[in-house]
């Protein structure tokens, strides 16, 4: 994952991130009938489309509940659920429907993605992620940047990089106790990739990050609802693998 642009403190950067559940997806794919869609959409490494106004309304009630949190066991789910439906019949339906089919090779990743979240510190061995997929390695390399956009490696050098930064950000670690949590044996390799997926120096971009404002779920809401009131919805992106099924 790239790193985001500056903006502007007056202009923040605003965004919702919802995590699927795979099972809910298999159900209720069975029932749907699939819609139609170009022969590759299902293996793009993601999926993006303007966000319709039945979409945008589902995800605004999910939003207004942090406002009665004694509702949000009951509602919660079945927004959740009306939401599934709609990105299954819409544009997003193909992409989600490759990665949770029994079988297909967008499973076969997705398993080896939720394995290599789990594992990223450990050192890979050869074609270790190719068996655990059950592919050859030329097929599962092939497979594998298809779904996430980059090679095993580069992906787990991302999950490294990630729990590093959170891990200086939230726990105090320095640069060089961050870098052997995650698995890296030289610093100045850690320091040299922190900085080309960050755009700056470990200690550099931590402190860049605790000087940035935080968007607080009202801002959040307020931006929606000028979205809404303007009758242009902000854009959706459902993320990779990793992200959008657990």
């Amino acid at each position: 994952m790239a790193p985001s642009p500056m903006r502007e403190t007056s202009s923040p950067l605003l965004g919702l991130m919802l995590t699927l559940d795979v099972r809910s997806i298999l159900q209720m794919a069975s029932e749907i009938d699939p819609p139609r869609s170009r022969r590759d959409d299902a293996h793009r490494s993601i999926s993006f489309e303007a966000l319709d106004a039945t979409l945008l309304d589902a995800l605004v009630r999910l939003v207004n509940l942090l406002d009665e949190p004694t509702l949000v066991p009951r509602l919660a789910p079945l927004i959740h659920q009306e939401i599934t439906i709609r990105l299954l019949t819409g544009p997003h339906g193909p992409h989600l429907r490759h990665l949770v089919i029994a079988g297909s090779p967008g499973q076969q990743i997705a398993k080896v993605v939720a394995w290599l979240k789990q594992h990223f510190a450990q050192p890979l061995q050869g074609d270790d992620l190719a068996d655990r997929a059950h592919m050859s390695p030329s097929t599962f390399r092939q497979h594998f940047r298809a779904l996430t956009g980059v090679s095993p490696l580069q992906y787990q050098k991302q999950l490294r990089l990630q729990e590093a930064r959170q891990l200086m950000l939230n726990e105090n670690l320095d640069a060089g106790g961050a870098a052997v949590s995650v698995g890296y044996e030289s610093a100045s390799q850690f320091s040299r990739e922190y900085s080309r997926l960050f755009g700056a120096p470990p200690q550099r971009d931590v402190t860049r990050m605790r000087l940035a404002p935080v968007a607080r779920p009202a801002d959040l809401r307020r931006t929606i609802a000028r979205s809404t009131a303007r009758g242009t919805g902000p854009s959706h992106r459902s993320t990779r693998p990793s992200i959008v099924s657990r």
